[in-house]
């Protein structure tokens, strides 16, 4: 098997997102996952699913931000929703480790990588999932139980 890589055709936020027509712009998105809920639309910095809908031609909102425990429902529906969207396809949160987390997942999934090459693959790339062990055994989990 050939080693796992960076995903290209999925991006996802490193911080709250200023101007969310501009991030898409510069990803030349074509779709979004957003997965934060309109409670952080009134949010100091937030954005409201709305603001997604104007950015890009076509989106779909899965609400996984806190309090939400991510679990294998919302893993599924995330890989559900990725197979529908066009690429590029932007995932984001607030602030950026659930949607890398969501990336890292779909694309072993889609690849057929092990835990260990997503996850070594993912520290080399510095995403930010892999600060949150919580996250990271999601991901194993994810490519266990999801392939």
């Amino acid at each position: 098997m050939a080693p796992f890589e960076t995903p290209t055709d999925l991006q996802n936020n490193r911080g709250p997102i200023a101007d969310p027509g501009a991030f898409a712009r510069d990803a030349n998105a074509a779709s979004w996952l957003y997965l934060c809920g309109e409670e952080f639309a009134s949010m100091e910095g937030g954005m409201s699913y709305d603001d997604v809908r104007a950015a890009v031609p076509e989106s779909e909102n899965i609400v996984s931000d806190p309090p939400r425990e991510m679990d294998m429902d919302l893993g599924r529906q995330h890989v559900a929703a990725l197979d529908r969207l066009p690429r590029p396809t932007l995932v984001t949160c607030r602030g950026g480790p659930r949607s890398s987390a969501v990336i890292y997942l779909y694309a072993g999934l889609r690849s057929g990588a092990t835990a260990d090459q997503v996850l070594a693959r993912a520290e080399a790339d510095d995403a930010l999932f892999t600060r949150s062990d919580e996250l990271k055994a999601w991901v194993s989990q994810g490519l266990d139980e999801l392939s």
